[in-house]
C-alpha cells in the first residue's frame, strides 16, 4: 500500500478509526492458529456505508481486505496473509433484536454468540448452534466458519439458522439475500452460499437468525468406559437406537486426567474415556430416553452410568467438558486443534487410528469433542519452540486428516480451511470440485481482493505449524 491510499483511507473513515502504527498492525497479525501476518493498515468503523466505499477502493486498486471478528479462529481464517488492510467488524456490535412473533433474532456481525443466546433465552427461545467460544467469538465470525458446536448433532450448525444477510461485496456493492421468512426459494441460495465462505466472497454486515421454542426439559448422562473404542461403539448404538440426543461428547483419558489436574471436578481418572449426553424435550420422553441410553451404554461396555440429579450437578459436568481446552494447555504451551469428522458408523473406527496414530508418531495427542455428530477434536499438545517433536507433529496432522477422508469423512466439521487445512483440500474434493469453487470465487472477487490466500491452497503449499 501506498501512503496515498492510506490518505483516502483516512479521508473516507468518518466515523472510526485508522490504525497504521507497527504495534497496532502486530496487534492484528495473529489469530488462535500460527502464522503472525503484519497487515498495512486496520480500520475500525460500524458504517456500512464507510466500509463500502472502502472495498471499492480496495478493489479499485487491488488491496487485500481481511474481515476480522475476535480472531478465535483455529484455521487461520482472518489472518492478513497479503498484508494490505484489515476490516475490525467487532466494533460493528450495535444491533440485537429479537421478534418474539417471527421467531427471529437481526444481528450486527460483532454481536457475542453467547449475547444472542442470552437474549432469545430471556424470552423462552433458543438459537441452538452453541461452538464453545460463544462467549468470545462474533457472530460474523461464526457466519463466515459456519460454525458448530454440542447442540450440532441435534440442531444443526450456524448455516441452519441463517435466514437473511446483509452483505458488501469484493465490489463495493450492497446486497441482501434471503429475508425474515423460514421458506424462501426465490432464485439462487446465496445466504448458504456466504455462510462458510469463509470472508472471501464478501462482508456480512447483518445477519437475521431464525430461532426456535427452547425446550422444556433436559436431562444428563455420564457413561464411563473403560475402552475409548467401546465409547464410540455406544454412540452409534443410542443413535441407531431411535434417541437423538442434544449433546453427546466424548472425553478421552488424557482429557479427563487434564480436567481434574486443572479443576477437580469428580471425573473417573481411570477410565479410558466418558461420553457425556444431554437428552431435551418434553420431559416424560426426556426421562424415558435418559434411562434407555443408560440401558444401551451398560451393553456395549459401560462400567457405570452416571445421572445427575440437581441443577448444580448438572451444571458441573458441563463446565468440566469446557475445561479440557483451558487444561490440556496447561501441560505443554502449543495445542493444534483439529476438527476431522467422520460418519457416525466410522467413530470406533476413528477412535482406533487415532490411537495407533499417537504412539506412531509419539505425540501427546487428547481426544475430545462432539462425537454424535463424528466431529471429534483430536487436539495435539507440544512445544513448538522444539522443532523435532513439531515435525512429528506436522506428519501426525498430516495423517489424521488423510484417514478422516479414507473413513468417508471431512477436513473440517466446523473449524473451517483457512491457510490450516488449504494444503488438503484437493485430497478430499477432488480436482473438478475445487475448480468449480475457484471459477465461484474468481466471479464474485474478480481481483482476489476478499481475504486472499484462503481456502483455496497455493502452488506447493504445505502445512507448517513451526
Amino acid at each position: 500500500m501506498q501512503p496515498a491510499h492510506i490518505e483516502e483511507i483516512k479521508r473516507i473513515v468518518a466515523t472510526g478509526r485508522v490504525l497504521t502504527e507497527e504495534f497496532d498492525r502486530y496487534s492484528y497479525s495473529f489469530d488462535a492458529s500460527f502464522g503472525t501476518y503484519l497487515p498495512d493498515v486496520v480500520i475500525q468503523t460500524a458504517d456500512v456505508q464507510e466500509i463500502a466505499a472502502l472495498v471499492k477502493l480496495a478493489n479499485r486498486e487491488k488491496i487485500p481486505v481481511y474481515p476480522r471478528g475476535q480472531s478465535t479462529s483455529l484455521s487461520g481464517g482472518p489472518l492478513p496473509v497479503k498484508g494490505g488492510m484489515v476490516l475490525d467488524l467487532s466494533v460493528m456490535n450495535d444491533v440485537l433484536e429479537i421478534d418474539e412473533e417471527d421467531l427471529v433474532a437481526v444481528v450486527s456481525p460483532g454481536v457475542l454468540t453467547s449475547e444472542i443466546h442470552k437474549a432469545a433465552e430471556q424470552k423462552g427461545l433458543m438459537y441452538p448452534p452453541d461452538p464453545s467460544s460463544s462467549h468470545v467469538s462474533t457472530i460474523g465470525g461464526n457466519l463466515a466458519e459456519n460454525s458448530g458446536g454440542p447442540r450440532g448433532l441435534k440442531y444443526g450448525v450456524t448455516k441452519d439458522y441463517v435466514i437473511g444477510l446483509d452483505v458488501i461485496t469484493p465490489e463495493g456493492e450492497i446486497i441482501k439475500t434471503g429475508g425474515r421468512t423460514v421458506k424462501n426459494v426465490t432464485g439462487y441460495d446465496l445466504t448458504k452460499l456466504i455462510v462458510g465462505s469463509e470472508g472471501t466472497l464478501g462482508i456480512i454486515t447483518k445477519a437475521t437468525l431464525r430461532l426456535i421454542p427452547k425446550p422444556p426439559a433436559s436431562e444428563t448422562i455420564m457413561a464411563i468406559f473403560d475402552s475409548l473404542v467401546d465409547a464410540g461403539a455406544a454412540i452409534s448404538k443410542i443413535l441407531s437406537s431411535g434417541i437423538l440426543p442434544a449433546k453427546m461428547e466424548l472425553m478421552d483419558q488424557a482429557s479427563i486426567v487434564a480436567v481434574e489436574n486443572y479443576e477437580p471436578s469428580n471425573l473417573p481418572i481411570d477410565a479410558e474415556a466418558i461420553i457425556l449426553i444431554e437428552l431435551d424435550g418434553h420431559p416424560a420422553a426426556v426421562g424415558a430416553e435418559a434411562e434407555q441410553a443408560a440401558v444401551l451404554c451398560k451393553e456395549v461396555g459401560a462400567r457405570e452410568v452416571r445421572i445427575p440429579k440437581t441443577p448444580d450437578e448438572k451444571a458441573n459436568v458441563w463446565k468440566a467438558r469446557k475445561l479440557v481446552s483451558p487444561a490440556i494447555v496447561r501441560i505443554k504451551p502449543t495445542k493444534i486443534s483439529e476438527d476431522a469428522t467422520v460418519p457416525r458408523s466410522k467413530i470406533p473406527d476413528m477412535c482406533r487410528r487415532l490411537q495407533e496414530i499417537k504412539q506412531k508418531y509419539n505425540v501427546h495427542l487428547v481426544v475430545f469433542g462432539h462425537a454424535g455428530d463424528g466431529n471429534l477434536h483430536p487436539n495435539i499438545i507440544a512445544d513448538k519452540s522444539d522443532k523435532e517433536e513439531m515435525r512429528r507433529v506436522e506428519l501426525a496432522v498430516a495423517e489424521i486428516f488423510q484417514t478422516a477422508i479414507e473413513l468417508g469423512g471431512t477436513l473440517s466439521g466446523e473449524h473451517g480451511i483457512g491457510t490450516m487445512k488449504a494444503p488438503f483440500l484437493e485430497m478430499e474434493l477432488g480436482t473438478a470440485e475445487l475448480d468449480m469453487m475457484k471459477r465461484i470465487k474468481q466471479v464474485w472477487d474478480p481481483n482476489n481482493i476478499m481475504n486472499p490466500g484462503k481456502i483455496f491452497p497455493e502452488p506447493g503449499q504445505k502445512l507448517v505449524l513451526t
